[in-house]
């Protein structure tokens, strides 16, 4: 029988976990919390100095049966959940819904699944550490009270369904003011001069850029300044005065936080910050890597913390002089900048072994698993790499009182750019070393450009992501549902990457700034989350922050209630007729998405399907090809023409036939391939 019980959130982890530990230690998981606040009510006694209500969580009355019978058994109980606030409160209610002895019951925690940390953090066993319980606990019921309070509100004045959120409701202000500063933008015209100057002996011209006049820069803001510069420089002879070649030194990158990682892997794989953290902790709990076993690739995913492990660190360094050369370890490891905001407890993310190089587990990872984890891999290498050497050529040409600049660049040491380069080179072309201070140039041709200034970019995930970071709203493990959660709401649209605010959102949003407009405020938002790191760290007590909160809100509350005229949102009208009355059919919201129904209900209840077209027509009856869902969620496209055409692909059609044997082209990549595989013709 085994002597001591481990018990941790998922089940994969607990897979992972049970090979590291001897017979005598059983592995169960808690399938995250056990007990939370009633679904059906507030479950904060107002009237009780704001104690919380805790019930077991449905359809968890079972398992804790279970935990509770194998608890009794066991000589220790170790409460292994996630190195987090939310995990220190998972333990905590653990403990109190399994009723344990505090005395027979300890807290262990790792920031990687390996043999090697799972063992040291039994030695390290501890107590629970109430101060992270009471800041997870007041963050709870602090985003229970604005979602109960106010959501109500917004039924009652725009429509059911409707929620809001303590930072869900920062994260849509952020994204209406980012659209009213795109609405109310008014471009400026600029226009961009580059010249040509014939270089003796060498066959290509050298292309150099306006910059001003006796030596100041001056900005071309119409096409009759831009002629008169021209017609001040066309033919006429220019002198080098100034050839400078220099050193540029690009510094290797910190290694990945959450933030950081989410906005890399949206930039370069194109992932939603939701799909970052699924797969990134499906790395974490472990995968099956023939001849090991499974194995925790990556370390704890939900840090905002840039540090690494002094083993971790010398164990990089070594692979790197074996692999790359010695000239390739940093001298010195880059750290980042100070904030207060950074919880240290755990490291940055990492691989846990960094000898598992990408393409040594590539067979055994999923073809997102082995993207992300290469990502990180080579993040993390590149971190201990020394820095990229540029060097650099400039010039300035000075003539008729006119100045023109060129610049040029060319790596000279690869440094941490021979693993991890994400952005485009830098390289450009090379100014020629026959070009000497004082040398005479003429110009041989010029060419104008116009411009106008643009306005600020829609928001993406990532640099949504990267805002709140910097604003200090929310914390690692609330990014990625934040932006679920308002995109699902259908506050916020999705469109290649970027967010668009909707009508419902705007309605919304300008509810919470006329009603709630401390709620959302972003420097009272960030001072909360300086609030609950007081909490955590044992400054404040939990309770003050929530005695100094509720009043404000239901004072808030009461007026909203009282003063708030109704809104109404009109449903999108479609043109599809409704066959049984006639009626344009309206897109309305169910749980599995839009679906069209007829806006004669309840007279009229006829409902269909709705589909996104593509534009592109069947090539086997004519109809349009739409965007389609099977039972389970996975989108393919089909004709619109169904069942009678039975047209499918899982591929996006390319809209056009193949000149090879006439079926539908599809997109495969960046190509287009003949949807039937024995043709085989692509573009």
């Amino acid at each position: 029988m085994s002597k001591y019980l481990v018990i941790v959130e998922s089940p994969a982890k607990a897979e992972t976990i049970k090979k590291f530990l001897g017979k005598n230690y059983q592995v169960l998981a808690s399938n995250g919390h056990v007990r939370d606040l009633p679904k059906s009510q507030l479950g904060i006694d107002i009237d009780n100095d704001y104690e919380p209500k805790y019930i077991t969580i449905r359809g968890k009355g079972d398992l804790l049966a279970k935990l509770r019978k194998e608890a009794k058994k066991a000589e220790k109980v170790y409460l292994a959940t996630d190195p987090d606030r939310e995990g220190e409160a998972i333990s905590w209610h653990l403990l109190e819904a399994l009723k344990l002895d505090p005395a027979k019951a300890s807290r262990i925690t790792f920031n990687e699944i390996t043999k090697t940390a799972v063992k040291q953090s039994i030695k390290e066993a501890r107590n629970i550490d109430m101060n992270l319980v009471d800041s997870q606990q007041v963050r709870r019921m602090l985003d229970r009270m604005v979602g109960y309070k106010i959501s109500p509100v917004l039924w009652e004045k725009v429509k059911r369904g409707l929620s809001a959120g303590r930072v869900q409701s920062v994260a849509l202000r952020l994204i209406c003011d980012r659209e009213k500063e795109i609405n109310s933008f008014i471009p400026k015209e600029y226009w961009l001069l580059d010249a040509s100057f014939n270089v003796k002996n060498e066959k290509k011209p050298l292309i150099a850029h306006y910059y001003g006049t006796n030596g100041e820069k001056v900005a071309i803001e119409n096409e009759a300044q831009v002629d008169s510069i021209i017609n001040d420089t066309l033919n006429k002879e220019f002198v080098v005065s100034d050839v400078k070649v220099s050193e540029r030194v690009k510094k290797s990158p910190l290694p990945f936080t959450t933030s950081t990682l989410q906005q890399e892997a949206s930039k370069n794989l194109n992932f939603s910050t939701q799909k970052t953290m699924r797969i990134a902790q499906q790395l974490y709990e472990g995968v099956a890597i023939k001849g090991h076993g499974t194995v925790g690739l990556i370390t704890y995913l939900r840090t905002d913390s840039t540090r690494i492990s002094e083993q971790a660190h010398e164990a990089c360094v070594q692979y790197i002089s074996d692999n790359y050369g010695e000239e390739y370890v940093a001298k010195t490891v880059k750290k980042a900048s100070g904030s207060g905001k950074i919880q240290d407890a755990h490291e940055a993310i990492r691989p846990t072994y960094v000898v598992f190089s990408p393409s040594q587990i590539k067979e055994q990872l999923s073809r997102d698993q082995f993207r992300l984890y290469q990502l990180i891999w080579k993040r993390f290498v590149a971190s201990r790499m020394e820095s990229a050497v540029y060097e650099t050529t400039g010039i300035k040409l000075d003539g008729n009182g006119h100045r023109f600049t060129a610049a040029s660049s060319k790596l000279v040491f690869a440094g941490y750019l021979s693993v991890y380069q994400t952005e485009e080179k830098e390289e450009s072309d090379s100014i020629s070393a026959m070009i000497e201070k004082g040398m005479k140039l003429s110009v041989s041709d010029v060419k104008k450009e116009q411009h106008f200034t643009q306005p600020p970019a829609h928001y993406t995930e990532a640099s949504l992501v990267k805002t709140l970071e910097e604003l200090g709203i929310g914390r690692p493990s609330t990014y990625a549902p934040t932006i679920t959660t308002i995109i699902a709401r259908r506050y916020v649209a999705k469109e290649k990457k970027n967010l668009f605010v909707t009508e419902i959102g705007e309605v919304v949003n300008e509810i919470m700034l006329t009603a709630f407009s401390t709620i959302v405020d972003v420097s009272f938002t960030a001072n909360l989350e300086g609030l609950l790191d007081c909490v955590e760290e044992g400054v404040v007590n939990w309770k003050t922050v929530v005695r100094n909160f509720y009043p404000d809100l239901a004072t808030a509350v009461a007026n909203a209630e009282e003063k708030l005229e109704k809104i109404k949102i009109e449903d999108e009208v479609t043109d599809v007729l409704c066959e049984n009355c006639g009626r344009n059919m309206v897109v309305k919201y169910g749980p599995h998405g839009k679906f069209l129904a007829c806006p004669g209900f309840p007279e009229c209840r006829n409902t269909k399907p709705y589909y996104e077209k593509t534009g592109i027509v069947c090539p086997d009856c004519g109809d349009e090809i739409v965007i389609k869902k099977t039972q389970k969620g996975r989108r393919y496209y089909g004709c619109m023409n169904n069942p009678e055409c039975g047209f499918m692909s899982w591929a996006k059609p390319a809209g056009k036939l193949c000149p090879k044997c006439g079926k539908m082209m599809i997109e495969k990549g960046n190509k287009i391939v003949c949807m039937d595989a024995a043709c085989g013709y692509k573009e």
